[in-house]
């Protein structure tokens, strides 16, 4: 079976160019991915051999009228339906537009999230105090147009699948599926890296995209009140930065070396990023409201627990003094955290271990084949459907 795979843009090393990598490595379909935006270099190396179709281009930039034209072209964006005969949407935002020109085949819709400034309540009300009173109808009218489309777009899904059961309600709360219709398949982490770290290193690890929304300053005011109880630690903060979250990258890398004992790395291969996992003690997993999270499955399958912010995917994956913490989204709260595992060994061991237990039901093998599964199903229910 045929199988076109869109998603917007295609141009970081985030966990959704992964889930795209996984899919297409591991699916028994003929998939094909698309995009509006692929920036070969900026991205995981190994997606160039898949052979990626850039569409008409569209902006990565996140301000409102490179938005509105980026929505614009993916509008007018047309493929060959000849070419496949399933269109799975990558609904991470615009995604849902190209739905307009392109349904003639079953579209099912992998949703990792619903547009998140209209979606996402802690997301949405971060975003309007950022445009401050004199730019929040103009939003506020932005949002509801959005709205009426989207909704609008929705109605050509054969089938929805959400990455985690916040998403699902995420969907349903926005008026735009029925829960009960959503399936939740949750990314996940290759089987076979599933092993206990070689050890503990004397330091605690941020890992993933470095930006805004991950909400890394608490990281690092955690870490600054925790280092007074704790001398010789180390912070490590690994991830990418794209051109757009540099001058915050600046900014954040600027308090590290006011605190101290704090160091950042960023561009790490995966095998770099492997040896960290395996020698920290501890995860911390500091975003504000994320839709569900890759770093805290790499770090339960070495074996070491996870401190995360008690909202949104987090409270799927990491189970709360069993394989981890979930904390408020607070600096002193994660500093408590963070003291404890560091002078309880034995509960950092015990914790990890029951997280490596954990990660065994987070896979890609079980996501991809879920993901067919349900493409399968959705092609059979049309046929049926139309006799």
């Amino acid at each position: 079976m045929r199988v076109a795979l869109y998603h917007p843009w295609v141009y970081l090393k985030s966990g959704l160019e992964r889930t795209l990598l996984e899919i297409h490595r591991r699916s028994r379909h003929q998939v094909r991915i698309y995009t509006s935006h692929y920036d070969q270099q900026g991205t995981y190396p190994e997606l160039a051999a898949t052979g990626v179709v850039e569409l008409p281009r569209v902006s990565v930039r996140r301000s409102y009228l490179p938005v509105l034209g980026a929505a614009a072209q993916i509008v007018r964006t047309r493929l060959d339906p000849s070419e496949f005969d399933a269109l799975v949407i990558s609904c991470d935002g615009l995604g849902d537009l190209l739905t307009l020109r392109n349904h003639d085949k079953p579209v099912l819709a992998l949703t990792f999230t619903p547009l998140r400034a209209v979606y996402d309540d802690a997301y949405r009300a971060r975003l309007l105090d950022r445009v401050g009173p004199a730019g929040r109808p103009f939003a506020l009218g932005l949002e509801a147009g959005y709205r009426a489309i989207d909704r609008a777009c929705w109605k050509h899904y054969s089938a929805a699948v959400a990455i985690s059961d916040t998403i699902r309600q995420r969907i349903a709360a926005g008026g735009l599926w029925p829960a009960e219709k959503v399936q939740v398949l949750y990314p996940g982490i290759d089987g076979a890296r599933i092993a206990p770290g070689s050890g503990s290193d004397p330091y605690f690890l941020i890992s993933g995209r470095i930006m805004w929304t991950k909400n890394i300053r608490l990281g690092l005011e955690a870490f600054a009140l925790a280092k007074q109880a704790l001398p010789g630690w180390r912070l490590v903060v690994a991830g990418m930065v794209d051109e757009k979250s540099r001058s915050h990258a600046e900014e954040l890398m600027a308090r590290g070396r006011e605190i101290g004992d704090v160091e950042f790395r960023i561009g790490n291969t995966d095998a770099e990023m492997r040896a960290l996992y395996d020698r920290c003690t501890a995860l911390l997993f500091t975003p504000f409201n994320e839709d569900w999270g890759l770093t805290p499955l790499e770090a339960m399958a070495a074996a070491k627990p996870v401190i995360a912010v008690d909202r949104g995917g987090p409270r799927e994956s990491v189970a709360d003094g069993v394989t981890g913490f979930l904390a408020p989204d607070d600096a002193a709260a994660f500093a408590q955290r963070m003291v404890q595992l560091a002078q309880d060994p034995a509960l950092a061991r015990r914790l990890g271990e029951a997280g490596l237990e954990r990660a065994r039901l987070f896979t890609w093998d079980t996501f991809v084949g879920g993901l067919d599964d349900a493409i399968e199903t959705m092609i059979e229910e049309r046929r049926e459907h139309r006799g």
